[in-house]
């Protein structure tokens, strides 16, 4: 706890300390405020002009308080490699932030308003630097809103369409929504109530099927082969598909980032992508809507707040996350897959996941350690890399896969028996998340995935709709590392999570690593000492069964909690225990 609160108050005060920074105005170099024209040009200029005049000293980037639009032409072109993110090619990003230190972008309250597909705003190698005071938002978002206004068992669902939805009948006669450079045909959606802006009770992920559809008048159309009985007249439906192009703020090998103050309304993707990275701090951050009036129900296309591979102290205090289509905050390293090993020091690793690779995964002196994916168990000591190289392209940038060599022999990975990972431990940070609103929004309400120590406090879960917290791991499937090693989860409120049934759902708190072969493991996954999941304190809001459920730990406290039973929904959870423990031991339940 000492170590925590030591690194969390350098993180807190850092980015914050007065520096004797000029300010640049971006009025000054024609970036004004009020017109609905493209400002990606003249904010590009501005930038680079302001950079050059710099010198390398402290300065901060002030818009006047305003709404500003950018638009893919005359923006930045960057090639990112984004993890968790669709590896498209080049990224049209609005204000792109690279090799600076102690700069501040200030907004002033502004609106930074995007069309098309585009990052918004990337900040890449660069030292104790601070975003705050704006916030993001698209035109015309990806995501299509629909009122179900019909439906007719027999005839089909009639829907209304928002009024800022561009929308089509396409030439195989489907349902596409389209804006500046793409178009959608969505095969999939999330049902909110009209009233309460909840998920919709037992919907989950709905299957939508817009062929053949029909159309009424300019906002209306019948879609004869869309039939649901459980979408009543009122449900709003964000209609959507599963890209994930690009997120609102890209953070990648930077130090010391701090966001303060930072409204994400919509993102073709997550939020916030943080990746290799060490010291962020998010205070009022937020992924929301425009206020309780705002006639849209959704935000963005995935995690509100995602890191991965970062160290150091991941703080994030006082957030609004609603209505986002995945997780809160999700926080995990990514698993190489061991595919050869050219000598008893020498391995070649492989990114495995479609949507995670093209950037560093670690570095000289790094600690790693080995894990055998059946089974999920650590194998042999901890290694220190000696060197590391790409192995399949010339540079970082695109490759999949790395050479890494070890300061000594490698034991027990044989890999023409078994499938193994490696884990870098040492690109894991420590976690203070606190204060935060967690409701309406699809999947789950927060995952950590680390194995410093992690305090999740004074928290909201509000109708989350899975799971209210997860602990996971999976060397199979998403790759995203690792096991808790120290995590206490205190006075949070959870009310009515699991109205629907996603992956890892298993109950309000699931501790659920993806183990194939749970029968034969010897080592528990998480946890490896008493008390290193304690959770206490905390009150349990809810309609249905399952509180806890965990998987492979050793060293579980459940004590203090208060659990209310309510009436709101009719309970229907596979799982109907309050308690369920699989392969667990050194479990105290007070």
């Amino acid at each position: 706890m000492k170590r925590l609160l030591q690194l969390l108050s350098a993180v807190l005060l850092f980015p914050f300390l007065t520096f004797s920074q000029k300010v640049y105005n971006m009025e000054d170099y024609g970036v004004r405020p009020g017109s609905t024209r493209n400002i990606s040009g003249k904010v590009q200029k501005a930038l680079e002009k302001i950079v050059a005049d710099s010198e390398g000293k402290a300065f901060t980037i002030s818009f006047a308080k305003g709404i500003y639009h950018f638009y893919p032409k005359q923006s930045f072109i960057k090639e990112y490699y984004i993890s968790n993110h669709d590896q498209t090619e080049n990224k049209s990003v609005g204000i792109a932030l690279e090799n600076l230190e102690n700069v501040t972008l200030e907004g002033n309250g502004s609106e930074f308003i995007y069309h098309g597909t585009m990052l918004p705003i990337s900040l890449v190698n660069s030292k104790s630097c601070t975003l705050k005071n704006f916030s993001i938002d698209f035109a015309n978002p990806q995501i299509s809103q629909v009122s179900i206004v019909n439906n007719d068992s027999q005839k089909g669902i009639t829907f209304e369409v928002a009024p800022w939805v561009k929308c089509r009948i396409s030439k195989d006669n489907k349902f596409e929504s389209y804006g500046t450079g793409w178009s959608v045909k969505p095969g999939t959606g999330i049902a909110f109530d009209g009233n309460t802006r909840h998920l919709v009770y037992r919907t989950s992920d709905l299957s939508i099927n817009l062929s053949g559809i029909k159309k009424i008048d300019d906002r209306t159309f019948l879609a004869p082969n869309w039939k649901d009985i459980r979408l009543v007249v009122g449900t709003i439906v964000a209609l959507r598909d599963y890209g994930r192009p690009a997120p609102g703020i890209f953070i990648s090998h930077s130090n010391n980032s701090a966001l303060k103050n930072i409204k994400v309304h919509y993102a073709y993707g997550m939020g916030l992508l943080a990746q290799m990275s060490e010291n962020l701090n998010l205070d009022s951050f937020n992924v929301c809507l425009r206020g309780d009036d705002d006639p849209r129900y959704f935000t963005t296309q995935a995690d509100a707040t995602h890191f991965s591979g970062c160290k150091g102290v991941v703080n994030s205090v006082n957030g609004l996350y609603e209505g986002m289509m995945d997780d809160a905050i999700n926080i995990h390293g990514t698993y190489l897959k061991i595919v050869s090993r050219l000598d008893d020091k020498t391995f070649v690793g492989r990114y495995m996941h479609p949507q995670a690779w093209g950037f560093d995964w670690g570095y000289k002196n790094d600690s790693v350690q080995f894990v055998k994916s059946n089974t999920m168990e650590i194998v042999g000591d901890v290694y220190t890399i000696a060197d590391i190289q790409p192995y399949d392209k010339e540079t970082v940038k695109g490759a999949k896969e790395f050479k890494i060599i070890f300061n000594r022999s490698v034991e027990g990975v044989d890999i023409e028996s078994d499938a193994f990972g490696i884990e870098n431990i040492t690109w894991s940070p420590e976690v203070y998340f606190a204060d935060n609103i967690i409701r309406n929004n699809r999947a789950r309400g927060s995952l950590f995935s680390t194995p410093r120590k992690t305090i999740v406090e004074n928290n909201l879960f509000d109708h989350t709709s899975g799971a209210a917290i997860l602990l996971c791991g999976d060397c199979n499937g998403w790759y995203e590392t690792g096991a808790c090693r120290d995590i206490v989860i205190r006075n949070n409120k959870f009310i009515n999570a699991l109205t629907n049934m996603f992956q890892f759902t298993n109950a309000v708190i699931s501790i659920y690593p993806e183990i194939p072969n749970l029968k034969e493991q010897v080592k528990f996954f998480h946890g490896g000492k008493r008390g290193a999941i304690t959770i206490e304190d905390n009150i349990f809001e809810m309609f249905d069964a399952p509180v806890l459920y965990a998987k492979s730990v050793d060293g579980i406290i459940f004590r203090n909690n208060v659990i209310n039973k309510n009436n709101e929904f009719k309970p229907f959870h596979w799982n109907k225990h309050r308690f369920l423990l699989e392969k667990v031991t050194n479990v105290e339940i007070d």
